[in-house]
């Protein structure tokens, strides 16, 4: 398995990022220089629904309208590519810097943030299975920060109705020299789980690029660190669990993972290609299971790499030409989908409208069809990351093609690569997709493969002035406590949805219209199932 070189002028544009794929992999152009072996919902504006039946709500005689799309981005901790801007930070000044990046989420219009909590083996809480990251503290040496930072991101996301999805690396132990301790053991942090249980360990690749991974076909490896990211799914209100691409690593030329000994213990006659296939498909069943066993409303997601296989390999394949992550990292991304151990996916579609080797619009019908039927929510992986390169990217309204493709197509909504570059808006990408595809708040799809408790009607009792804003006093309905808020301003023949928040939370309206206007508030589940409508409330406030 080889990949050609890129272009020099291919080289030279993408110098500034070549750091961070190294220790990401998050897709950038594999499918352009992999080559192949020779053989081998959408963003549409719908209906909100009153009560758990599903019928039309209805404010003052009109239909409360609502965009259901999933929003959001990646902050990325490891290397500090987004978040914190370096190691050892005071944590006055990381909490400073996270509530920022919250705020370009808000301003954004998104509803869900992705952070990188388990970059490598280590952890951003008080964790029991694995070191504090160096990432966050500086150091190396397993010292507390004397503070609990998961606490902190998942109570101010909250606080701003962003859903908080954990973002884990399930088998990574390590990151590659020098910024990190390669798969070298006397760098490895003071209790170190690797240290204890070195028959858990693999280094791959050899060389400086060398990182240490739990092996995936040890069973007590991989009960390990699913028992690591359950503890934070029980000690933390997160909303989702998150997996990217990383599995069994991505092949380096002349170079297999060297896991011959957990092969011939645990084998059993598969071929290598098959047990390690099987391993990654029991981590992901075990870990949606266990998940639910302890917090069934939890969301658990992966965001894989955007191919599984292509047609020329296999006939249920897509239209494409690039490496193939069923063969590749044994990621057999369709059996999780069509087995339903996921509640969603993310394929990272890195690619532009056109691309020979793996084009955008052929590989989104790809994943509609596979999602069609399954109840998994299918989010896209969007690479604003990507705008500003040579040839396609070069154009600022590329991503805003993407958007308009998967509207059409009934995606559920839309993951960015990564906040750094959200907060960047090179070329003005981000400005043009936001004016066209995120200019209003949205609610999240309703999961409706997980509880559903829709709260009863609430009611607006009162409205006063706030700067511009308008405020309302409101009181909850009867039934369960609602997750969130949404409310809704009558315009016309809909009242259409201007402002949502987490449940307990003021209830505002931030850009109101002169004069009188009519709202109707309603409550929310954790799943996203909205309970009944509250009664019509004429707002003529006062100063």
């Amino acid at each position: 398995m080889l990949r050609r070189r890129p272009p020099a002028r291919l080289v030279l544009a993408l110098a500034s990022l070549l750091f961070a794929l190294a220790v990401l992999g998050l897709g950038l152009i594999r499918a352009a220089l992999y080559e192949p072996p020779a053989v081998a919902g959408g963003a549409v504006p719908v209906e909100a629904t009153a009560g758990p039946a599903g019928t039309p709500g209805r404010c003052a005689g009109v239909p409360v309208t609502a965009t259901r799309q999933l929003r959001g981005m990646w902050l990325t901790t490891v290397a500090n590519i987004d978040f914190p801007s370096r190691p050892g930070l005071a944590e006055a000044q990381i909490k400073s810097e996270y509530v920022t990046w919250l705020d370009l989420a808000v301003a954004q219009h998104h509803n869900a943030i992705f952070v990188h909590v388990r970059p490598s083996g280590d952890a951003f809480w008080p964790s029991a299975y694995a070191p504090w990251s160096e990432w966050l503290t500086g150091r190396r040496d397993g010292r507390a920060p004397g503070w609990d930072p998961m606490a902190y991101m998942v109570s101010e996301a909250h606080a701003r109705n962003l859903e908080f999805h954990a973002w884990f690396n399930p088998y990574r132990g390590t990151q590659p020299g020098p910024e990190g301790p390669g798969a070298d053991f006397a760098k490895l942090a003071p209790g170190h789980p690797l240290l204890k249980h070195r028959d858990w360990a693999i280094a791959y690749p050899k060389g400086t690029a060398g990182r240490l991974y739990f092996d995936p076909g040890n069973p007590a490896a991989r009960r390990f660190v699913e028992d690591a990211m359950l503890e934070a799914v029980g000690k933390y209100d997160i909303d989702g669990v998150h997996f990217d691409d990383f599995f069994y690593p991505y092949p380096v030329a002349g170079q297999d993972f060297p896991d011959d000994a957990s092969y011939a213990r645990y084998g059993r006659g598969k071929s290598r290609g098959d047990w390690r296939r099987d391993n990654v498909n029991t981590l992901v069943r075990e870990m949606d299971q266990r998940i639910k066993q302890v917090k069934p409303w939890v969301k658990f997601g992966i965001s894989p790499f955007g191919i599984w296989r292509n047609k020329t390999s296999d006939a249920a394949g897509s239209d494409s030409k690039g490496l193939e992550a069923y063969d590749a990292i044994y990621a057999d991304t369709r059996k999780w989908v069509r087995e339903g151990w996921l509640d969603y996916i993310v394929p990272q579609l890195y690619w532009n409208i056109g691309f020979a080797r793996a084009d955008y619009a052929k590989l989104l019908p790809w994943w509609v069809s596979l999602v069609k039927g399954t109840g998994v929510q299918l989010w896209i992986g969007q690479a604003d990351y990507r705008v500003g390169e040579p040839g396609a990217w070069s154009d600022p309204a590329e991503l805003d093609r993407h958007l308009s493709l998967d509207e059409k197509a009934g995606v559920q909504g839309e993951v960015h690569f990564s906040a750094k570059q959200v907060k960047a808006d090179r070329l003005g990408s981000v400005a043009l997709y936001r004016q066209r595809h995120y200019a209003a708040p949205a609610l999240v799809p309703v999961m409706k493969r997980l509880p559903a408790a829709p709260p009863g009607a609430p009611r607006l009792t009162a409205v006063h002035k706030a700067g511009a804003a308008l405020a309302f006093d409101a009181r909850a309905g009867a039934g369960p406590a609602a997750a969130s808020w949404a409310l809704y301003r009558v315009s016309g023949a809909t009242a259409a949805l201007v402002a949502t928040g987490r449940g307990g939370t003021p209830v505002t309206d931030p850009a109101p219209v002169k004069g009188k206007a009519v709202y109707c508030l309603a409550g929310l589940d954790r799943s996203g199932n909205q309970g009944s409508i509250s009664a019509p409330f004429s707002a003529e406030p006062r100063s």
